[in-house]
């Protein structure tokens, strides 16, 4: 939002200097990026008030040496008057014409004077020089709008208004200083010259005036000319009409272009020009229709039917159907007369009713829009505005009126037209005022500081809150000791945000200064944290993840279908997904039911800028579950997952070798088995191959089970899947759009680990030395190595310290459709040293046990 200072002074005194009144609105929750300032001191390009004046043009004439060259005789002020060479092709319609009978105000710039050169690219200062111009002395000039930095206009010397002060220095005259502020969405009324008044006001102390603007309505009533029908009152609270006849387009006074271009829009005419500035001024949007245009003055407001289309101001052919064409999720809605659609509401205008040079009445529409409404059609048609961003964030319900009030009067001030009596207004949802009882210990409990109840209700006050001290009556000379005086706070129209205590308190720290709030000494001992084992182990996965050498990544809980489709095509069903009724963009819409298309397709993203990436998430996702007896609600299970994603080289590149090893399954494999150490479960997580999963490379991944309950003799009695790794299938890496020859991805559900995570044991180191065997074992290619390792070390017992695979082997040794898998297994016990017959009856137990559950023999 950009505020030029001197409009915002009509609404508010302000003495401050400019830096402390920006400081002040940016400690008030409205930061000021940057103060732009314009001809003043302080400006890129300062106007020196005694070279760069006003002037009035009182004759001009032919250059004897020249015909593109005139001669401008100028009064500046001086004794006498000076004469001026100039090409300015906007003068010549006056050469030779003798003493011109009509004011022509200008820019006057003498010798010495610094100005942007108008020829050069860019912003070039340059000092004005006198010389000779073909045969005449020139020792001054007048100045277009990009010498003097307004503009990049050189087409012609800038024309001031008639009533220009002659001998004025322009910097009293033109310069302005501009406020840039950015405002969060809860600044809202804050869009408006008036809502940065009242802050202003309330922030400083200054005295707020802000005249409730007026129409002098000379013509018939309009009740009976026109009509209004709102077919959908729940998006349309209220709707108001006004007319103006016999207007006149033209363009605007000058001080209207001046500080609608220093609030950073475009001049157009004067009716457009108006709906913009009371817009800025009010923060209240209007649209104007060419009433002649608009079939028997019945405007009409509904939702778009099927199949029709409107031809927008910015003349694109807009389909108004929902659906990937016109991109819109709902319905728009659309201000219509009774032959078919005329303007977006909220949004933009139709071209087939809108203002012309031809235009002589002018219906004026102002109107309150649902904001959820206006956000999904501006977003849907990808046509944001100045309306819709206002509509958007929520306008003031008793705005309409005082609009179009300030709308028509300047209409019939500068378009010379006759303002119709009466107004049409469809009130169909009045505002509802909030009263909120504020006690100043409550202003105490959530701020800290001690502010009695008539202090607040005049911070409050300041804001435009009515505010009412009760509670505090009297007996005789006595107070009533058991009542607290409260405030009673009327909430104003202008301030929907506002509903409860914690608002108002939000406000009073605003307006008292964050910054003025002391430091306090809590007045008791913090208890002691409440423990939380799942936010523990949490954090023990975090680092031992980072300590895996993973970055973690935060991707967003939203995401769309066509995401979903790189990874896992046959989930890319939407109605199996909770969706958001208002997505603020087409790209987060539904919530994610697995890491795995966010995780792959940032690793996708690191990939196209270095040769590795190695990234992990933990985060929710979102499973709908049908509540009993209500099938048409659906809320979700919230699990917490843990995504990994690798892909590149496991070395970096070196001279010693071409050859190079490219992460793979066993690498993943190893960080989910250190995973199940840190959380106690090795000896209960299993891995078992996966076939049929559309995300994976066959044979080449695997689903992780956790078996959760055992019988007598150790066996896996129930068991249950927790997460699924491999390699990524290939077309998934072709969908994902990377080069490297494989991608790595696992998924494990953290909740169901943490609910049988064991309990951390620590031991003393044993004194006693290790004992250590190797043992090579054959089995089908069938059977799993995970198989094998969980009757190693069921069979094993608690003596087992270590069991490594460091080799395998296929071959004519073995056998056909067989493979040896050869292991490193290290025993100890914490009381004594291991005798050769105990390790021998371990060894026996294991060998017998592979034979009977996997028919597995010993490689001799």
């Amino acid at each position: 939002m950009r505020v030029p200072l001197s409009w915002l002074r009509e609404f508010v005194t302000i003495d401050l200097p400019v830096e402390e009144l920006a400081r002040r609105l940016t400690f008030g929750g409205m930061e000021v990026a940057q103060i732009h300032r314009i001809g003043v001191e302080g400006a890129p390009l300062p106007w020196d008030p005694e070279l760069i004046v006003v002037a009035n043009v009182l004759e001009v004439r032919s250059h004897p040496n020249a015909d593109r060259l005139v001669l401008a005789d100028v009064d500046y002020g001086a004794a006498q008057p000076h004469t001026v060479v100039t090409g300015a092709p906007n003068l010549f319609q006056y050469r030779d014409q003798g003493r011109l009978t009509h004011p022509l105000k200008a820019v006057f710039a003498r010798e010495g004077a610094q100005l942007y050169d108008g020829h050069a690219e860019g912003w070039v200062i340059t000092k004005l020089k006198g010389r000779p111009v073909r045969g005449v002395m020139s020792d001054a000039m007048l100045c277009s709008e990009k010498e003097l930095g307004l503009s990049e206009d050189h087409e012609g010397i800038l024309i001031l208004p008639d009533d220009a002060p002659v001998g004025m220095p322009l910097r009293d005259y033109l310069g302005e200083v501009v406020l840039e502020i950015d405002l969060t969405p809860n600044f809202a009324r804050c869009l408006s010259i008036v809502g940065v008044a009242r802050e202003v006001a309330a922030l400083t102390g200054a005295p707020l005036h802000i005249p409730e603007p007026q129409v002098e309505a000379t013509g018939p009533s309009l009740i009976g000319r026109a009509a209004v029908t709102v077919l959908t009152p729940d998006l349309c609270p209220r709707f108001m009409v006004g007319l103006a006849e016999g207007v006149k387009i033209g363009p605007s006074p000058f001080w209207m272009q001046r500080r609608l271009i220093n609030a950073g829009m475009r001049p157009i005419n004067n009716i457009v020009d108006i709906s913009n500035y009371v817009m800025l001024e009010w923060g209240q949007p209007t649209h104007a229709f060419d009433a002649d245009r608009v079939a028997n003055r019945h405007l009409i407001v509904r939702l778009a039917q099927p199949g029709e289309r409107l031809t927008t101001l910015d003349n694109r052919d807009r389909d108004l159907t929902p659906g990937d064409e016109s991109g819109l999720t709902h319905p728009p809605l659309l201000v219509c007369d009774e032959t078919g659609p005329l303007a977006v509401a909220g949004v933009m205008g139709g071209a087939s009713s809108e203002v012309s040079e031809a235009t002589t009445n002018v219906l004026l529409e102002a109107a309150i829009w649902e904001p959820v409404q206006i956000r999904r059609t501006a977003r849907g048609l990808k046509l944001p505005s100045e309306a819709s961003r206002r509509f958007e964030r929520g306008v003031d319900y008793e705005l309409p009126p005082i609009a179009l009030r300030r709308c028509l009067e300047l209409m019939r001030l500068y378009a010379g037209a006759t303002i119709a009596a009466d107004f049409i207004d469809v009130y169909s949802r009045p505002w509802q005022s909030v009263t909120i009882d504020l006690p100043p210990s409550e202003v105490r409990r959530l701020l800290g500081i001690h502010l009695d109840s008539h202090t607040i209700a005049d911070m409050l006050s300041r804001l435009g809150f009515e505010c009412t001290v009760v509670g505090s009556a009297t007996v005789g000379d006595f107070a009533m000791l058991a009542v607290e005086p409260t405030v009673r706070v009327k909430v104003p129209s202008f301030r929907q945000d506002v509903t409860m205590t914690a608002d108002l308190c939000e406000e009073i720290a605003r307006i008292y200064g964050y910054d003025r709030i002391p430091d306090t000494r809590l007045a008791d001992e913090l208890p002691p944290p409440a423990t939380q084992r799942a936010i523990e182990l949490e954090e023990q996965v975090r680092d031992l993840m980072a300590g895996a050498g993973l970055t973690e990544l935060i991707t967003y809980s939203l995401i769309d279908m066509e995401l979903v489709a790189r990874v896992h095509p046959s989930e890319a069903i939407a109605d199996r997904y909770l969706k958001l009724s208002n997505p603020s963009t087409p790209e987060h819409v539904y919530l994610r039911r697995s890491l795995l298309p966010s995780i792959a397709a940032a690793l996708a993203m690191n990939l196209r800028e270095r040769e590795r990436s190695t990234v992990f998430e933990i985060g929710r996702v979102y499973l709908p579950l049908a509540q009993p007896g209500q099938d048409d609600r659906w809320l979700p299970d919230e699990p917490r997952r843990l995504a990994i994603a690798l892909a590149g080289p496991r070395q970096p590149e070196s001279w010693l070798s071409t050859d190079r090893d490219w992460l793979d399954f066993y690498d993943v494999k190893g960080i989910v088995e250190l995973l199940g150490e840190r959380l106690g479960l090795s000896d209960r997580l299993s891995f078992v191959p996966l076939t049929d999963d559309e995300r994976f490379h066959p044979g080449r991944s695997a689903t992780l089970v956790l078996t959760t309950q055992r019988d007598g003799r150790g066996r896996a009695v129930e068991q249950q899947v927790v997460g699924v790794l491999g390699e990524a299938h290939p077309q998934v890496r072709a969908r994902l759009e990377v080069t490297v020859p494989r991608i790595v991805l696992a998924e494990i559900d953290l909740e169901t680990l943490f609910v049988h995570a064991g309990q951390a044991v620590y031991r003393p180191i044993s004194r006693f030395p290790a004992s250590t065997q190797d043992l090579s074992i054959v089995a089908d290619e069938t059977v799993t190595e995970a198989q094998i390792r969980s009757v190693i070390q069921r069979s094993a017992g608690e003596y087992l310290e270590s069991l490594v695979l460091f080799d395998r082997y296929s071959g004519p040794q073995v056998g056909e459709g067989k493979r040896s898998l050869t292991y490193h297994l290290t025993f100890r016990a914490p009381d004594r040293t291991l005798l050769d017959e105990t390790l021998a009856k371990i060894r026996k137990k294991i060998i017998s046990s592979l034979e009977r559950e996997l028919g597995a023999t010993i490689r001799s």
